[in-house]
């Protein structure tokens, strides 16, 4: 989930070109590897979509336990992303993601063997835990292996493999829901498919290399061009250190800022429209739709069979939105984009309120419902998901990059959690309609705050903005 730090504009000489040769099959092969966290994201967070109607069953779930089942592993997650960072800097990339492996199998386990919710919940948090470790580690391990050239598509790639996973998720979910629905434990076996990739990911990653800049951080030069051999030409790899070198530099410096800097009117004003941006984007609802899509789908009318495969379309949407995203995000101008994403689900969530009003029950409201939904799905996945990402790397000065996407992210999975929490009890309080026309009342709020509040970041140095910055609120 995290965007990999940009550069500065500090000049340097130029590289060697990136040719290509063996070690560019070395470098894929070290970003399949390692995207797999992204891919166990990606499930864990959507495998609930289906389980959770078994799990009701099984556990007597109320509309609260079955919120805080669900919300659990987000509370997990902004506990993981909060320290993540600082594990992986402490102990090295390639490390963090092993005892992440480790994390994702443990919780995995726990959670298909758990007996109670006295287990279960807890189980739950530790996935989370994995899941917020790795929306932070993954993205920073690929953007420092690759090299600059390659840099934004191989790490666009764990954002697809996120995707992806939830994707799979609801496949899963549908094929073993209509293959052994019957069945009491069939919860448990939607749960259990999350250890494969775990096991990939812990075997993989003992065979791959650690970050080059970790390791020149850590005063290990000699072991860092070893890397840097492995996956850049011969010639490549000697240039390449000195910038290593240099990027490290600026790596330390992006860590400097603190609460000290709040008492600075324009700095503070960067960190609201940041936190504005990311607690926007989760008050879309769109995990309400990645957590509880099945269960909305069967409350439109579907049966729970039938809500199990319409739910794939989803997944499907999903994935189509976030790679149509990324072919547009750097030609169409942010502002712009993010006015149209929130104008859309926006509008998806009125009609979706309206029609759950006004249409009676039936397969036609049914399929409206299937519709708008995954319209929704579509755009948001296709513009807020991935631009949210992009400006939060973008709008922060170096100086105070670290410590205020710290600060933002925490409070997006916080903001993810309150809505997984609160969203099968406002159902149960409010309805469907009602609760979708409270997202929506939430998308306008967010479009007066684009409008008034986020500046446009496309083509603009980071000195550009923070000279804006100053202009505007010091």
């Amino acid at each position: 989930m995290a965007s990999p730090l940009h550069g500065t504009a500090t000049t340097r000489p130029a590289l060697p070109p990136d040719t290509r040769g063996p070690h560019s099959r070395r470098l894929g092969r070290v970003a399949v590897v390692a995207t797999f966290g992204g891919l166990l994201f990606g499930y864990d967070t959507g495998v609930i979509n289906g389980a959770l109607e078994p799990m009701e069953s099984y556990f007597g779930l109320t509309a609260f336990t079955e919120g805080l089942v669900t919300s659990t592993l987000l509370l997990g997650a902004a506990l993981g992303a909060a320290v993540g960072g600082r594990l992986s800097d402490h102990q090295g990339r390639r490390r963090n993601i092993l005892l992440l492996a480790g994390l994702f199998f443990v919780g995995a386990l726990g959670c298909v063997l758990a007996p109670s919710l006295a287990v279960l919940v807890p189980a739950r948090f530790v996935l989370g835990l994995a899941v917020g470790g790795a929306s932070v580690t993954v993205p920073v391990y690929l953007a420092e292996i690759s090299p600059s050239e390659r840099r934004g598509g191989l790490v666009t790639r764990n954002e697809v493999m996120i995707v992806t996973g939830q994707f799979a998720a609801f496949v899963v979910n549908a094929v073993i829901g209509n293959v052994w629905g019957e069945d009491e434990d069939v919860w448990r076996y939607m749960l259990a498919v999350a250890a494969l990739p775990a096991v990939a990911l812990f075997v993989g990653m003992l065979r791959m290399p650690e970050s080059p800049r970790w390791l020149v951080a850590e005063g290990r030069d000699a072991e860092a061009l070893a890397v840097l051999e492995q996956v850049r030409s011969a010639e490549r790899a000697e240039a390449e250190l000195a910038e290593v070198h240099a990027l490290a530099e600026e790596e330390q410096e992006a860590h400097v800022g603190g609460w000290s800097d709040l008492g600075t009117r324009w700095v503070r004003r960067v960190l609201f429209t940041a936190i504005g941006l990311a607690v926007f984007q989760q008050l879309t609802g769109i995990n309400s739709i990645m957590y509880y899509g099945t269960q909305l789908l069967q409350e439109a009318g579907f049966s729970a069979d039938g809500a199990l495969i319409a739910n794939t379309a989803n997944g499907a949407f999903s994935l189509a939105g976030v790679l149509v995203g990324l072919r547009l995000i750097n030609r169409v101008d942010r502002r712009k984009m993010l006015l149209f994403g929130f104008a859309g689900t926006t509008t998806a969530h009125l009609l979706v309120g309206v029609c759950s009003t006004v249409l009676p029950a039936g397969a036609v409201r049914a399929y409206v419902v299937l519709v708008l939904v995954v319209a929704f799905v579509f755009v948001m996945q296709g513009t807020i998901g991935p631009l949210v990402w992009l400006m939060l790397a973008e709008i922060f000065p170096l100086k105070l990059r670290g410590f205020g996407l710290g600060i933002a992210v925490f409070l997006l999975w916080i903001t993810n959690f309150l809505v997984g929490l609160s969203f099968p009890q406002l159902v149960a309080g409010i309805g469907i309609s009602s609760t979708f026309f409270v997202f929506a009342a939430l998308g306008i709020a967010a479009l007066v705050f684009i409008k008034t509040s986020v500046p446009e970041t496309r083509g603009r140095s980071l000195e550009e903005l923070e000279a804006q910055f100053r202009r505007d609120y010091s």
